[in-house]
């Protein structure tokens, strides 16, 4: 497990899960609910027709889960208006995979990182987004010293600082790149003719089409030295097996199908395909994209990879769905939903198992869709969400751990989920909601929909589904819940009637197009989105923390996975911070053309200059404003549809707020969490985290022009319950300083430091670790503003497992202690292991010269 696995366990308090059905704010039965909402589809469809309601899915929910959603809306009310967030992280990908193999079907598997001489990973920070892959990468490389690691990435992250070579692209140039190690192919004479001619299609235009993005070209498009274009096509072509990984930074893009393209394209060139270690191999941004794929839940799909712009596809689904006929065209994806709602053309609309109010671009016209939507109906385990404020009716949802079913992994690989607990209050499945739902509506409509929606199990609809992929290229009807909690899990196709899975793809060199051969798809290299200009000069990147999932709706809960990354940040060049004349902790406006956040800046060498970086994490929950998606465009892939959230244009300015605010508060530390959110945007800076690990702490910072009003303090006392009378205060008016300390049997129980907060990093760390404070009373309420002799900031977890931080590992790598030293004696990187890259980054720069 990585570090987010590794704490699920602690995130199972119900302080914050929705435990029973509401509408308007008000507990109401099952009953009441489904009907009411049953009532309200029946009649925005029966005044505005079925394209007048929509669905709004997730890759967390089970395969089961998609089946069920994907029916009622496609089959039973016959629009197809639902997708899935999958559409932000998953369908260029896909796109790029039935461009040229002909199917949406990942040709290689996990085992092929143990088999293959050259790994070249693009667009992904593996060793944060995917830890435990990357563990195999890391004992892969171990087994075999010759084995090549190409790393392309505009930030020299812990993956990129891991790789033999480092290709540092300008963000979006990555088929300008691959066009040119392509180029260098050719030239090199590293092609495989013999299978370019007997498998595949289009190779001479591609070849034309190249032609011209000589490796001088292409280091002037990517920023990237000639030779290390040069050596990258050289490795991948001359090696015995080549394998791809990749993920967001090829997929969230404007040009995303094309960069999946060419990126492919290298391997049909070089016949780096169905063979073992070698193939492209795209890594799925959630548990189960893949499964909300294969049973068609999106927009332009039906199940088993079928399309709902073809009839042969519909009336095959519609003959065996036992249904008149399904809708002919396509729905509407991801943000076609959200601004048709925002246009009053979507009545109603079901999301389900996602937070669009923090995860979908440009924040500003997803909130007034969902204020215009007339019906949003919220499926989902936490109440507290971003979107949860905008529902009308919420729907308590059991999560992947209460439940029963099947995921699918990234190499194809079908699991078992069954439940490790109960649904906690009234919580049920997803499935179970829209298939009661479906009945329901079904009365009122006059249309019977028992016998479209039978189900009792989630063993029943796997079976259902399983019928649906006979004779296509996912076939799973080999496989059964017995069979797979017997054998474990098991790899598609898998047809009955085999002896096993086939954990790769194409090993004949037969493809799944009409003539079984792949497709060459040139693409020229396009500029991003937003170019940078005179008033939005710097590129905003966005991605991925270690420890954090997602919208932090889960992980966010537990105060240690706070401790790697414990609040937000903007990361700078320094270059671009002293041009700016900004230091470390100055608070920056980030600007955008949607909308603009303000943040602490920190220098990080590790960004190129004219380049920013913010977590895509940090949403309303967390941070003043909409969070890093405030900023973030929804220009997106003509194919695929997929938004460029990876990418915007952006300004930066220090912003003078010169009166600071930090408050500690130990006990509830969640709770406190939710019950500080409302004050977040009453300032134009302001973040509520967690931190510590034994006695967690709620941190809350703030700043404003001038210090808050003595009624506004007293409020926030009384919302983290510090207005005990026998807390000590100090004020100071004319200064603007005013402190609050609350000390229970000698430890500090809360901390509300205003005006002068130089101490609050120290005290975070005194009273996480519980420490006595009986000799510090008096200091705490001095004006001061400097630090008592021997006070120290707590250092920066590096090791969330065991909570070493970055003081100890230096510490040790001073003392001469090397990798297997400071494991030894710290314990460090002994356990999940998601700190090793890191401990060998700091390791490597102690050996550097000063």
């Amino acid at each position: 497990l990585c570090s987010k696995g590794a704490a699920l366990g602690e995130t199972l308090s119900l302080d914050d899960r929705l435990l029973h059905p509401e509408i308007d704010g008000q507990r109401v039965t099952w009953d009441a609910a489904l009907d009411s909402v049953a009532q309200r589809f029946q009649q925005v469809i029966a005044e505005h027709g079925p394209d007048a309601v929509a669905f709004y899915v997730s890759g967390q929910l089970l395969t089961e889960d998609y089946y069920v959603a994907n029916k009622l809306m496609k089959g039973f009310i016959g629009s197809g208006n639902i997708d899935t967030n999958s559409r932000l992280c998953m369908s260029s990908a896909v796109a790029g995979y039935k461009a040229t193999l002909g199917a949406d079907a990942p040709p290689a598997c996990y085992e092929d990182i143990h088999r293959t001489a050259c790994l070249f990973i693009a667009g992904s920070n593996t060793a944060y987004a995917h830890p435990v892959l990357f563990r195999r990468i890391e004992e892969a490389r171990a087994a075999n010293p010759d084995l090549k690691l190409i790393v392309a990435d505009p930030r020299r992250t812990d993956t990129a600082a891991a790789a033999d070579l480092h290709l540092a692209l300008l963000p979006g140039t990555d088929v300008a790149l691959f066009n040119g190690m392509l180029h260098v192919l050719v030239w090199e004479g590293l092609i495989a003719p013999g299978f370019i001619r007997d498998h595949t299609r289009g190779f001479a235009a591609l070849k034309e089409a190249v032609r011209e993005y000589t490796p001088r070209t292409v280091s002037g498009i990517c920023g990237v030295p000639e030779a290390d274009i040069v050596l990258a096509a050289k490795w991948f072509g001359s090696s015995p097996a080549t394998l791809s990984l990749y993920c967001q930074g090829l997929n969230q893009s404007i040009h995303g199908t094309a960069k999946n393209t060419a990126l492919i394209n290298l391997h049909l060139a070089t016949g780096q395909i169905g063979k073992p270690g070698a193939g492209p191999l795209s890594l799925t941004g959630q548990a189960n994209a893949m499964g909300g794929r294969e049973t068609g839940t999106m927009a332009t799909l039906l199940p088993g990879h079928r399309n709902l712009n073809d009839f042969a596809d519909r009336a095959e689904v519609a003959r065996f769905w036992g249904i008149d006929r399904l809708p002919e065209p396509p729905g509407k994806t991801a943000l076609e939903l959200f601004e048709a709602a925002a246009r009053g053309e979507i009545k109603a609309l079901w999301i389900a198992c996602t937070n669009p109010a923090q995860s979908l671009p440009n924040q500003a016209l997803v909130r007034a869709a969902l204020e215009r939507v007339d019906l949003v109906v919220l499926q989902e385990a936490w109440g507290t969400t971003e979107t949860a404020a905008y529902a009308d009716v919420l729907l308590p949802a059991a999560t992947w751990p209460e439940k029963s079913g099947t995921m699918t992994n990234s190499e194809r690989c079908i699991s078992r989920i069954q439940a490790a607990l109960p649904p906690p209050g009234e919580a049920r499945a997803d499935w179970e909601i829209v298939a009661d739902f479906a009945r329901r509506y079904g009365r009122l409509c006059g249309k019977p929909a028992e016998a479209l929606f039978p189900y009792r199990n989630s063993e029943q609809i796997f079976d259902e589904f399983r019928e649906l992929t006979r004779g296509r290229d996912l076939d799973i009807t080999g496989l059964s819940y017995a069979m797979l909690e017997r054998e474990g899990p098991q790899q598609w196709p898998f047809p009955e009637g085999a002896q096993g899975g086939a954990a790769r793809l194409y090993r004949d060199g037969v493809f799944a197009t009409p003539d079984g051969r792949a497709r060459f798809v040139a693409s020229p290299y396009q500029a991003t989105a937003e170019e940078p200009d005179a008033d939005y000069p710097l590129r905003l990147n966005t991605g991925r923390l270690r420890d954090q999932w997602h919208g932090m709706s889960r992980t966010g809960q537990v105060a240690k996975l706070y401790g790697h990354a414990p609040e937000p940040l903007l990361d700078m060049n320094p270059h671009d911070m002293a041009c700016r004349n900004l230091a470390d902790g100055d608070l920056v406006n980030i600007a955008s053309r949607r909308g603009k956040m303000v943040l602490k800046a920190r220098a990080v060498a590790e960004s190129h200059p004219g380049q920013v970086f913010v977590p895509m994490h940090w949403g309303a929950a967390f941070v003043s404003g909409h969070g890093a998606n405030g900023l973030t465009t929804s220009a997106r892939d003509a194919e695929s549809l997929q938004p460029e959230l990876k990418h915007a244009a952006v300004a930066v300015e220090k912003i003078e707020l010169p009166w600071r605010l930090t408050v500690l508060r130990a006990g509830n530390a969640a709770g406190y969490l939710l019950a500080v959110r409302p004050l977040l945007e009453r300032f134009p800076f302001a973040s509520a985290t967690l931190f510590g690990q034994g006695r967690p702490l709620l941190v809350f910072q703030a700043a404003a022009a001038s210090p808050l009003e003595e009624s506004a303090l007293r409020e926030l006392d009384r919302l983290l319950e510090m207005d005990d009378t026998a807390a000590f205060a100090y004020s100071d008016a004319r200064r603007g300083i005013s402190k609050r300390i609350c000390v229970r049997e000698g430890k500090l129980e809360a901390v509300r430091l205003g005006g002068d907060t130089a101490a609050g990093e120290w005290l975070k760390g005194l009273m996480a670790e519980g420490q006595p404070v009986e000799a510090l009373g008096r200091w705490l309420l001095s004006p001061g503003g400097v630090l008592p002799d021997g006070a120290t900031k707590p250092g920066r977890v590096v090791c969330n497992c065991l909570n070493v931080s970055d003081i100890a590992i230096r510490e040790a790598l001073e003392s001469g202690q090397d990798v297997p030293g400071i494991q030894e004696s710290l314990k460090c990187g002994t356990q999940c292991g998601s700190c090793l890259p890191e401990i060998r980054r700091m390791a490597e720069s102690a050996r550097l010269p000063a």
